[in-house]
């Protein structure tokens, strides 16, 4: 039988932009969470040195959470936990490597994995019981819809199974229709938010009332 989707309105996941200065990559973020609603900032630890990596991820936790955002970190569970963050997230995650983070981090922190091309995949990886699954790559955003087998995926997963999931969308922040839509919980915007001349900020604020909207639209056709 389908699980239950409780959750009434498909909300935003930001991934933090791929930016070297750390001031000005705090920056971008902090336009963007002024928006609006965001459930969570995923950060993509990537920085050759480990302090660097700490100290900036750090920097993003604090301003994450004075808008209540929790923070998750790709890349490194040890920086994650020293610098704060709430969750770690692991990305082209084995059924195993994943079932031994769960048990060694959850439920201290979240577990987020992706990964998942397939539907036998996405269940492989379900048995962990992560908090979410993520369908999609960090950093290939680049059309402006979503990918189709990641729209495939979040519809069936969520129709099925009571684990969340994040559906990466588009280059185009009106993608999060076809993710809300396809009855996921999360949609996931990088490039759509910060790849553009327009303010973080207000890309954000648009977003949340198109699923403002659609979410008023399905209550009221339910």
């Amino acid at each position: 039988m389908p699980a239950p989707n409780t959750q009434t309105r498909c909300r935003i996941v930001l991934v933090a932009p791929d930016i070297d200065d750390p001031a000005e990559q705090a920056s971008r973020v902090g336009e963007a969470l002024a928006g609006g609603d965001v459930a969570s900032l995923i950060v993509v630890a990537r920085d050759d040195d480990d302090r660097r990596a700490q100290t900036r991820v750090a920097g993003l936790v604090e301003l994450a959470h004075a808008h209540d955002v929790a923070v998750i970190v790709a890349g490194d569970t040890r920086i994650a936990a020293r610098a704060g963050a709430d969750g770690v997230h692991l990305e082209a995650a084995k059924a195993e490597e994943a079932a031994q983070t769960v048990a060694a981090h959850s439920p201290k922190l979240m577990v987020g994995v992706d990964g998942a091309k397939t539907r036998h995949d996405a269940l492989e990886l379900g048995e962990a019981r992560p908090d979410y699954l993520f369908f999609g790559r960090f950093g290939f955003d680049t059309a402006p819809a979503p990918h189709p087998r990641n729209l495939a995926l979040g519809e069936w997963w969520s129709q099925m199974v009571q684990i969340p999931c994040i559906v990466q969308g588009g280059s185009d922040w009106r993608s999060v229709a076809e993710v809300a839509e396809s009855g996921s919980e999360f949609v996931a915007l990088s490039s759509a938010v910060f790849g553009s001349e327009q303010n973080p900020g207000d890309i954000v604020r648009e977003a949340n009332a198109l699923l403002d909207t659609l979410a008023a639209e399905a209550k009221g056709t339910a």
